[in-house]
């Protein structure tokens, strides 16, 4: 998939970040991850999970009210999305997964 300049419509190389023929700045390319730390979101799952914190915190504000008044579901839903969580599997309110910091 060919990138191009949003300032004169030169094609440029796909890790450019200035275009060769103008000297524009790049935006860079948009990643399919989000912002949020695996082993936050872990911890308040672990600690808070029954309160539905983690999901508060990664924006799932909509589930978050419900495990708030559920207490987790009682903690069954607390502990699938603890599982979730260690396999990789959850995901943020946008729907991308989340980040592994080293």
């Amino acid at each position: 998939m060919a990138k191009f300049c949003p300032s004169c419509g030169a094609e440029v190389n796909e890790q450019a970040v200035v275009c060769v023929k103008c000297g524009v700045a790049l935006q860079p390319a948009q990643t399919n991850v989000s912002g949020y730390d695996w082993l936050t979101v872990l911890l308040l799952c672990f600690f808070l999970g029954g309160f539905g914190i983690h999901n508060f915190y990664v924006k799932r504000t909509g589930i978050g009210v419900a495990q708030l008044l559920t207490l987790g579901g009682c903690g069954i839903w607390t502990l699938i999305d603890f599982i979730m969580i260690l396999l990789g599997s959850f995901n943020d309110g946008n729907g991308q997964p989340l980040v592994r910091k080293n």
